[in-house]
């Protein structure tokens, strides 16, 4: 007999077209409900609610406004990312060791890095702005 558990993974396996896509969307809602309770996503999050509509302002045409808010969205994908190695790391066990520390140091730096992206991208089109 096949345990529960397994049946399920299998079902949405099993699915296709319209209603795995409309599962998918509710997986991905979810996903954004469980950053959520991440204080980094939130202030990010925050942030893109007044950094997206300026970037409507900010940029001269869509190539500059697609780079600023690509920039910030790029911010929020990278620290989903690393909550979820952070959570998926947790999940194996709570005691230190050297492959689990360094892959979040890994994932910390990549946010880092998508950080100071965003950061040039904007100082770069507020010094067009004002030159």
């Amino acid at each position: 007999m096949m345990n529960p558990k397994d049946f399920n993974v299998q079902t949405h396996k099993r699915r296709s077209g319209l209603t795995r896509m409309w599962h998918a969307l509710g997986f991905a809602l979810a996903g954004l409900r469980a950053g959520w309770d991440e204080k980094a996503f939130r202030e990010e999050a925050l942030a893109a609610l007044v950094l997206l509509p300026t970037s409507l302002w900010l940029g001269r045409n869509w190539v500059e406004i697609a780079l600023l808010a690509g920039s910030v969205l790029l911010v929020m994908i990278v620290e989903l990312l690393n909550t979820g190695i952070e959570t998926a790391i947790d999940r194996i066990g709570p005691e230190w060791h050297a492959l689990s520390k360094r892959a979040k140091d890994m994932a910390s730096a990549a946010v880092l890095l998508s950080l100071l992206l965003c950061l040039g991208v904007w100082a770069s089109a507020f010094y067009q702005k004002l030159i």
